[in-house]
């Protein structure tokens, strides 16, 4: 026989009681404790844990009214407010068992019980106890979470101009509700701007959920974001909670909006403006209480001149828009962001803490970064592995040179692509990464130069 009752703790001042109790419950429990003096409670409680605890509400000195029972009760909690408590009396009424439990007790029985019944409400109380015991180490985990992301603009580092602007439309969208359009090259550390509002809001203790609309085929779009029921299609085996109902109470990230056809367009406009989505395979809508965050790196604005993203679209994502600056637009900010990687890496590979020599600095402000905050993270990152010094020089940074020495060396090329490729990036870094007068440069419109940019991942 399966003993999957737990540790149990029978406190009874009648021996028989006590007996029969035991003889019943050893056979489901890993271990049953009986004890006839209440007055060990307090010594019990302080040298062992139980998982349930049989309590008799009235002893000796006091038979009928359950006076003791509620007392012993109160100092069983005090010691252990996780307790669970059954209560046992041979003169228990509706009254008295509502007063327990509003004082703390798990259930209540009757004597003389029935076995089964008895079992039962001790199993029932032991997986009580046991979601008990989870709600509160996954309260724990998220507080210790919530704490982690909730420091002052985490892995968010800047002190330009530009990014104070940042920072201060943060703090000032994030305590409403309205919905945000992020904007800014891949790199520039959007996803991190979402997760800043999100911890600052209302929802902070609701959950954030982050949606990569670039990666979502067309055939999976409502499966992902609505949801579907078992056999609602082919391979629906169970019932799907889609990435809306998921995020209800809390915040949904749109990332790369930009890349959704018209189609999905439409199907997410509908989703939003009616604040209600219906499951693949289901007649019955479900109401939607989300925030939305959406972000992108393509010129909605000339896409929708171009009719390739919808203008009421775009008019109900963006009551509040954040540009986020390329690198390269804030070269002041690359020594504060330089320190914070050199210290995370060498933390990470256990090396000597390291320092970054100013003619580094220099070089690393001059390279112009097409990859923006990521590429100078994992820049860093390459040049901890690979130095042999606690100074990092321009020589440990040799890899951007090659870069550079690649892009000179393709101007001989009679590849359209590569050509292409190196006219743009030197028409950027000769306007300093400024897009429009790139695009004037090469006598392209903005929405132009950004599809080519898209197009050779620059």
């Amino acid at each position: 026989m399966e003993k999957n009752l737990g540790k149990i703790l029978i406190i009874d001042d009648d021996e028989d009681v006590l007996l029969a109790a035991k003889l019943l419950l050893k056979r489901h429990a890993h271990e049953v404790l009986i004890e006839k003096n209440p007055k060990k409670i307090p010594f019990l409680l302080n040298n062992d844990s139980y998982d349930v605890i049989l309590l008799d509400m009235n002893f000796s000195t006091d038979i009928t009214s359950g006076k003791e029972g509620f007392y012993w009760l109160n100092q069983i909690l005090e010691k252990d407010p996780s307790a669970v408590v059954i209560l046992i009396t041979a003169f228990g009424d509706v009254e008295m068992a509502v007063r327990a439990l509003k004082q703390g007790a798990t259930d209540f029985v009757l004597k003389p019980w029935q076995n089964e019944k008895l079992i039962a409400t001790i199993s029932s109380a032991l997986r009580l106890k046991n979601s008990y015991k989870e709600v509160d180490k996954l309260k724990q985990e998220k507080k210790q979470l919530v704490e982690g992301l909730s420091q002052p603009f985490k892995e968010m580092i800047g002190e330009s101009t530009a990014m104070k602007n940042v920072f201060s439309i943060i703090d000032k969208v994030a305590q409403t509700d309205a919905n945000v359009l992020i904007l800014g090259e891949n790199g520039t550390g959007k996803e991190l701007v979402a997760r800043a509002i999100h911890q600052r809001s209302n929802r902070r203790d609701s959950v954030f959920i982050s949606v990569d609309m670039g990666a979502i085929t067309e055939t999976l779009f409502e499966s992902e974001l609505f949801g579907h029921k078992k056999g609602a299609f082919t391979d629906a085996r169970e019932d799907r909670v889609g990435r809306f109902e998921l995020a209800n109470s809390g915040t949904l990230f749109l990332d790369e909006i930009g890349n959704l056809s018209h189609p999905l367009q439409s199907k997410l406009l509908t989703a939003l403006q009616n604040r209600e989505i219906t499951r693949i395979g289901s007649n019955r809508s479900m109401a939607i209480d989300i925030r939305l965050i959406c972000a992108t790196n393509m010129p909605l604005y000339e896409m929708v001149k171009d009719h390739s993203f919808r203008q009421d679209l775009l008019y109900r994502i963006n009551t509040v828009e954040i540009y986020l600056p390329a690198l390269r637009e804030r070269a002041e900010d690359i020594p504060l962001l330089g320190e914070h990687f050199l210290k995370t890496y060498c933390n990470k590979y256990r090396k000597p803490t390291a320092k970054i020599s100013s003619s580094a600095i220099k070089k690393l402000q001059e390279y112009p970064w097409p990859g923006n905050v990521r590429e100078l993270q994992h820049g860093i990152e390459r040049a901890i592995i690979m130095s042999e010094s606690n100074i990092l020089t321009p020589d440990d940074f040799f890899f951007l040179n090659t870069q550079s020495d690649h892009q000179s060396s393709v101007a001989d090329s009679y590849n359209l692509e590569e050509v292409e490729k190196n006219l743009i990036q030197k028409a950027i870094q000769k306007s300093s990464g400024n897009i429009s007068k790139a695009a004037k440069e090469l006598g392209l419109t903005r929405a132009s130069l950004y599809r080519r940019l898209e197009k050779h991942g620059l």
